[in-house]
Parts: C-alpha cells; sequence; structure tokens
C-alpha cells in the first residue's frame, strides 16, 4: 500500500495495460511545468522524509516513455516564455553560485556516497535554485546558461537519491534534470542524464526501458553535442543496456567505440566539468559489467581489477567499493572463492564513511553467494560475521 501512495504523491501514476498506461505515464512527467513540477517534487520530498518513506517511493517503469520529437522545441519556446514575466533579475554570479554548488556536492557523492547531503542538494534545488529559475534574465544566453546549471544540479541530486536506493525520487530528479536541459537547449546535458536513467532501468531489473533510454541518450545532437569523454560515458552505458538486452555483437562494438571515444579525449578543453569522474577506472568497470553481463567471467574480472587498480581511492571512495564488490561476486562465480573472498574484505574496508545502497547492497549479495559455504569454511564464517555486523550498523 506504502508503494501505490507514495506513487501518486511524487507524481507517477501506476497503470498496468498497454498504450493507455504508457500515455498516462507520458502526461504526467513530460507535459507537467518543469518548475512547479520542482516545487511539487521538494514539497513530498520533505513529507517522505518526515514519514521515513523515501526508500519505498516507488520506481515506474512505464514513466520511462519518452515524450516526441515536437516536444524538445515546445519546451525552449515555453521557457522563454515564462522569462519574459520573471520578476527577480538573475545574474551572472547567480549562474555561477549554482555552478559551485554541483562542484560540491559531485564530489561529495562520489567520494562518500549518496547517503551524504542528498537532503542539502535537493532542499537547494527546489527551493533557491527554483526562485532563481522563476526570475528574469538580462538575456536568453543568461537563461539557457542558469536552467543548464539547474538541470546539472537535478542530475546530481536524482544519482545521489539513486545510490541511496530512493528510486521513486531519482526518478522525478532525472525527469527534472532532462527538461531543464530540454529548457536550456542543451541536448549534451539532456544525453548525460538519459543515460544515468538508462543505468537506473538496466539496474532495477527493466532492461528494454534502459535500451530506450540509453538509444535516447546517443540519439542525433546529444551525442553529436557531447564531449569525446562524455561521448564515452554515454556509449559504455550503452553498451550496457545491448547487453542487458541480449545484443552480444551489438554490445561488443558498442565497447569498442567508447573506448575509441575515451582514447580521443583529452582535458580541460571543452570538457564539460561534470565528467571529472570518468576515465579510465570507470570505463574498465562499466566494460566489466558489461562482459559479465553477456557471460564474459575472465573478461569481465580482468576489467575490474584493471578499474581497481587505476581508481583515485580517496577521490571516488564510494565508486571503488561498489567495483571491489562487483570484481568478488565475478571471482566467486568463476570459482575463485578463496580470492573473492579477499576481494569483499577489501571492500568491507573500503566502505567505511560511505553511505550507498548500492555498495552496501554487493554485500547483502556476498552474504548469499556464501552462505552455501559457511558451514564448512570458518573464513567464510568470519568474513560472513564481518558482513553481518556491517549491514546491522549500516540499516
Amino acid at each position: 500500500m506504502l508503494g501505490v501512495d507514495t506513487d501518486a504523491e511524487i507524481g507517477f501514476y501506476r497503470t498496468k495495460r498497454g498504450s493507455a498506461a504508457r500515455d498516462v505515464g507520458r502526461s504526467s512527467t513530460w507535459d507537467m511545468d518543469t518548475l512547479t513540477g520542482l516545487t511539487d517534487l521538494g514539497s513530498k520530498f520533505v513529507d517522505l522524509t518526515r514519514r521515513g518513506l523515501l526508500g519505498v517511493a516507488a520506481y515506474s517503469a512505464i514513466t520511462t516513455a519518452l515524450p516526441s520529437d515536437s516536444w524538445w522545441s515546445e519546451m525552449a519556446r515555453r521557457s522563454a516564455q515564462r522569462a519574459a514575466h520573471g520578476i527577480r533579475s538573475v545574474g551572472r554570479g547567480d549562474i555561477e553560485a549554482v555552478r559551485e554548488s554541483v562542484t560540491f556536492f559531485s564530489r561529495m557523492d562520489q567520494r562518500h556516497g549518496g547517503g551524504h547531503a542528498r537532503a542539502a542538494a535537493m532542499q537547494y534545488l527546489t527551493d533557491d535554485v527554483n526562485r532563481l529559475l522563476n526570475g528574469s534574465f538580462a538575456s536568453d544566453t543568461l537563461r539557457r546558461e542558469m536552467f543548464a546549471a539547474a538541470s546539472e544540479l537535478a542530475y546530481v541530486a536524482g544519482w545521489m537519491a539513486f545510490d541511496n536506493a530512493e528510486h521513486g525520487i531519482a526518478q522525478g530528479l532525472f525527469t527534472s534534470s532532462v527538461k531543464l536541459a530540454a529548457e536550456a537547449e542543451d541536448p549534451a546535458m539532456a544525453a548525460h542524464t538519459l543515460r544515468a536513467m538508462a543505468h537506473q532501468a538496466i539496474d532495477l531489473g527493466h532492461p528494454t526501458q534502459g535500451q530506450e533510454l540509453a538509444a535516447a541518450s546517443m540519439d542525433g545532437d546529444r551525442y553529436e553535442a557531447a564531449a569525446p569523454r562524455e561521448r564515452a560515458l554515454l556509449g559504455v552505458v550503452h553498451a550496457r543496456a545491448l547487453a542487458a538486452t541480449g545484443q552480444k555483437r551489438a554490445a561488443t562494438s558498442a565497447l569498442l567505440r567508447a573506448e575509441q571515444d575515451l582514447a580521443v579525449a583529452t582535458p580541460g578543453g571543452n570538457e564539460p566539468a561534470r565528467v571529472f569522474f570518468f576515465g579510465e577506472a570507470s570505463l574498465a568497470h562499466e566494460t566489466g559489467n558489461t562482459l559479465r553481463d553477456i557471460g564474459d567471467l575472465a573478461g569481465a574480472e580482468q576489467q575490474l581489477e584493471h578499474s581497481v587498480a587505476t581508481r583515485k581511492k580517496t577521490t571516488f571512495k564510494r565508486t571503488h567499493a561498489v567495483t571491489l564488490g562487483y570484481l568478488a561476486d565475478v571471482q566467486a562465480r568463476r570459482g575463485e572463492l578463496e580470492l573473492a573472498c579477499a576481494t569483499w574484505s577489501t571492500a568491507l574496508d573500503a566502505m567505511d564513511g560511505v553511505q550507498s545502497a548500492r555498495a552496501r547492497q554487493t554485500i547483502v549479495e556476498m552474504r548469499s553467494a556464501l552462505a552455501i559455504h559457511k558451514a564448512t569454511n570458518s573464513d567464510v564464517a568470519i568474513l560472513d560475521e564481518r558482513a553481518r555486523a556491517y549491514l546491522a550498523a549500516t540499516n
């Protein structure tokens, strides 16, 4: 019952059949005014937080249905009309403040996980930044820059919620991010968030929707407008989506394309700051997951080991812990029990100070994978007890 209640509260309307269900989902997300939607989402976040229900705000695969091609141009027109009636004057200093907050929250998330500071990010976005978006701008360039900065903040807040398993809230924030990017006429930013939505759909067991979202992130000017590093990020998530839908050959080709895009990327220049986290280690992480999903466990193990070896462990502590968990799982699947236990032990070490449901889930899955060995292997029993204590302390 809680799942149904919270779906309605955050604007996700669950229906069960055919095209009508898809149409309801589409109209309830993409057609609502962007800034009204942000206000509503902020109110619901506060209410769900007060009632302790954030984790049960349900994800709805129906609402991943993408809007029509004409919707994108309509959003830009709508935004320009709204700006003509704004009261508060918004300047470049306001835009820089939002961009600085994106940097802060992004680095907090990468180092400590989505469970840290996501409420602060949400409040800043839906309160202070929302008021700025309702302001007046001296030029259309300033308006588009502000909406692009807000889109990136909504993406970061959404990713933090996703990492913390608050999937309904994350979905709402990702949708808001895409809408803000459309109003900013920023196709690369829209692509960045669409691939995050694909990532979420795949992780939650909706491969078809994930593949559709990943394909949309690669479509036309979204991919073309992106810098090489961001193209590589879009491409490797597309590869994962293809693998998840059983398209092994296409997934392998997409991996090669992503590798080629990253190879020509150069730090600085025209690269957006939002891709600061994506490099050799991240590419290997996603490549390893893709190879795992197409059944190449040896290749997956090699790539995940490479990711662990090349990542800056203190800067990207959360992702490092998640990668270690994935690596241990692959090692266990390959029958390398002793090595897997050592890797899981290292993963537990890496989780100190990290609040991430994704990292925590790797330990839940570890206990399930090792349950059969616990009674006959003392090392496994010791590791299992350590995992049990960790899960109890982070519940």
